[in-house]
């Protein structure tokens, strides 16, 4: 579906899918730009629904809300890629909805996923498609040391297992219930990056440079951003990003993770049809955030400019930073990160910190790459965080 012109004038609602801390950041921005947001998610308390003009308590799937959304709302998005597709379908039919439906269970499919981006002619990771025991049984003796990651529904090293060989593999795949997996090649990494890029319904499409990402756990813990790299390896890669936007004809803000191998290869691990951790230093660092882009998108208007004016470094913060050595969560002093005037604090107001649980991020802006590092990890030690 492609957006009708003119563009969506201020006062007009968008529809979001999703009330977490995605969705908290994108009503921020579409609210700035003059925009209403109605939100459709579940939870009674979630970061997004607590700020937006109107919050659907109710599931993704129920026909009374999707219809409510329709009838309130003039353009829908999505900000998590575990939200049905069927509601992004559903909505199609009254709305204009970016991703499409179609985008998104490509990108919620793993197997899908990986033969997708085969086809537009990138590179994955070696894996073979499971589907039974018999598959793991019969799969190359090459692939492993391996990675068995369910199919559907993983996020932050959820559903994933490392195997060393066959027998691992069939005891994780019952772990993992029988559901359908890949396994997946485990390759020499040079370093984890990732491009975020935004698509318009006119097919314009503009990057964000690269990000350098640390996961720990299995989840984001710091993003650098320009990457580490040579010049070459990240015009590839963006290359490589627009060519996967612009083949699944995608509108919205998308992100794409790469594997950089020791031998300077750039493989594809996975994309996320939605803003990503990785492009949250875009808020503080660069002239359009990946936020103000999906509104902007959503609403119709140009792209933004996606230029980077500051060198920068995230932190995620998770629930851990609560805890500490302690048993109960108590407040962390802030003052101890806003004591460097080129900190700046995200904390996505929700009431409840977890161990592992995104709570919020910090992104570190200065004059060079080194300046940012130094009074990073300098935050990282005041806050107890583990490197």
């Amino acid at each position: 579906m492609r957006r009708a012109s003119p563009a969506l004038p201020p006062g007009s609602w968008l529809g979001l899918l999703g009330g977490g801390q995605l969705g908290r950041m994108f009503c921020m921005a579409a609210q700035s730009l003059g925009y209403r947001v109605c939100v459709l998610d579940p939870g009674a308390d979630s970061p997004a629904g607590s700020i937006a003009e109107r919050h659907l308590k109710a599931d993704y799937l129920d026909d009374a809300a999707l219809d409510e959304l329709a009838r309130t709302c003039r353009a829908a998005t999505t900000e998590f890629e575990n939200v049905p597709a069927r509601a992004l379908e559903r909505l199609a039919r009254d709305v204009a909805v970016a991703p499409a439906g179609a985008s998104v269970a490509i990108a919620q499919d793993r197997i899908d996923e990986k033969a997708f981006v085969r086809r537009a002619g990138i590179e994955v990771a070696p894996y073979a498609v499971v589907r039974d025991e018999a598959d793991l049984r019969t799969a190359d003796p090459a692939l492993f040391p391996a990675i068995l990651k369910a199919a559907r529904l993983g996020y932050d090293g959820k559903g994933q297992a490392r195997v060393a060989d066959v027998a691992a593999a069939l005891e994780a795949f019952r772990a993992f219930g029988g559901v359908p997996c890949v396994l997946e090649k485990r390759l020499a990494l040079a370093k984890e990056v990732s491009v975020v890029v935004a698509r318009g319904f006119d097919g314009v499409a503009s990057a964000w440079p690269l990000a350098e990402n640390e996961h720990r756990g299995g989840i984001l813990a710091v993003s650098t951003v320009p990457a580490r790299v040579d010049a070459a390896l990240a015009a590839r890669a963006s290359q490589a990003t627009l060519a996967i936007v612009a083949a699944l004809d995608y509108v919205g803000v998308l992100c794409v993770e790469f594997f950089v191998l020791d031998d300077g290869r750039l493989v594809v691990n996975e994309m996320a049809p939605r803003p990503h951790n990785s492009g949250h230093y875009t808020i503080d660092a660069c002239v359009t955030s990946q936020f103000e882009q999906q509104a902007r998108v959503m609403a119709g208007l140009p792209l933004g400019a996606t230029r980077q004016h500051s060198p920068a470094v995230m932190l995620n913060l998770l629930g851990d930073v609560w805890y500490g050595e302690r048993d109960a969560p108590s407040e962390p002093d802030w003052t101890r990160v806003l004591r460097h005037p080129q900190a700046k604090l995200h904390l996505y107001g929700k009431t409840e910190a977890r161990r592992g649980r995104k709570m919020g991020h910090v992104t570190v802006l200065g004059e060079t790459a080194a300046e940012c590092a130094s009074v990073a990890a300098t935050i990282e030690r005041d806050l107890g965080i583990a490197t």
